[in-house]
């Protein structure tokens, strides 16, 4: 493969909405794909897609739909959803075939490797400040895209390509060599901003000023790199610097998915955030107050949907 031409991604949502335009205009013609089964199709053309206000339609297949596999396949699901999502697109995978996740928190990769091996490169997106309502998703910063080999130092050919291709999409990114560094610094980020700002009921304002919130905010934070450091992993208060940096030019009025998931009564992934701290935090007998706290919160309002 000389050039990523075929792209198939699976999900729909925030993430899945946000980049699909820029996704299909790198593609070959009719080479982009959507997986849905049946009622999400059918949810789709009638309720429609909508990218700030502009009308999305895409070539969409079932799961058994036949298809040649994908030169590059997506997964944009929220982590609940990753299961049967791994199922779903397993006629788009080949010999050739890389895989991007564009899920939150440290584990989607491991997963996805479990079942396709070594396809899967790092990734993590982050700068966005997109808000979801229903089929319609707002937002006015698109963010980046870092890339890399999950268990490599080296600039691969396959990287490379990956890099062509969301060259041609028109979408910001960055090839690193110390990728499962940076997906933990994506992971503290989350774990700070996503949780605080849904227990606090606010927005990302509520986090970029000084106060309480912040205050929480960078605790919750503080517990991952101590994690980080007991699991191998380079993080240290220069990262939590750079992390802060990014949320700075965020829209103040916008809010992250959890906050968005449990404003529309919808399961969060406090699991995959809160959850990871608390038990990695009982692995290495390292206590998480912060997240154990956050984690309760959290749960306890979803008891209510």
């Amino acid at each position: 493969m000389n050039q990523i031409k075929t792209v198939s991604l699976i999900g729909l949502g925030a993430l899945g909405l946000l980049f699909s335009e820029s996704f299909a205009s790198a593609a070959s013609p009719g080479g982009f794909r959507v997986i849905a089964d049946m009622s999400r199709q059918a949810r789709y053309y009638k309720e429609g897609l909508y990218n700030n206000d502009k009308v999305l339609s895409f070539k969409m297949f079932r799961p058994d739909e036949a298809c040649d596999p994908a030169d590059l396949l997506i997964f944009a699901v929220k982590y609940g959803q990753l299961p049967q999502a791994i199922s779903d697109a397993a006629l788009h995978v080949g010999d050739q075939t890389v895989i991007l996740s564009l899920l939150n928190g440290i584990s989607s990769e491991d997963d996805i490797r479990a079942v396709y091996g070594d396809k899967v490169l790092g990734c993590t997106v982050q700068g966005m400040d997109a808000t979801k309502e229903g089929n319609r998703l707002y937002w006015k910063n698109m963010g980046n895209f870092t890339v890399g080999e999950l268990y490599s130092d080296q600039i691969t050919p396959r990287l490379l390509l990956v890099a062509d291709y969301l060259t041609r999409a028109k979408l910001s990114h960055t090839l690193v060599t110390d990728m499962r560094d940076r997906m933990w610094g994506k992971f503290m980020l989350n774990v700070g901003v996503n949780q605080v700002v849904s227990v606090c009921e606010g927005n990302y304002g509520s986090i970029q000023r000084e106060g309480p919130e912040r205050e929480r905010m960078i605790a919750a934070m503080r517990e991952v790199i101590a994690l980080a450091k007991a699991e191998g992993v380079k993080l240290d208060n220069n990262d939590l610097l750079h992390w802060l940096n990014v949320i700075k030019p965020l829209a103040a009025e916008g809010m992250p998915s959890m906050r968005q998931d449990l404003l529309q009564g919808r399961k969060t992934e406090v699991d995959l955030f809160a959850g990871t701290v608390v038990k990695l935090g009982k692995k290495h007998g390292i206590a998480t107050p912060v997240n154990q706290a956050l984690l309760e919160e959290i749960l306890d309002r979803e008891k209510n949907f």
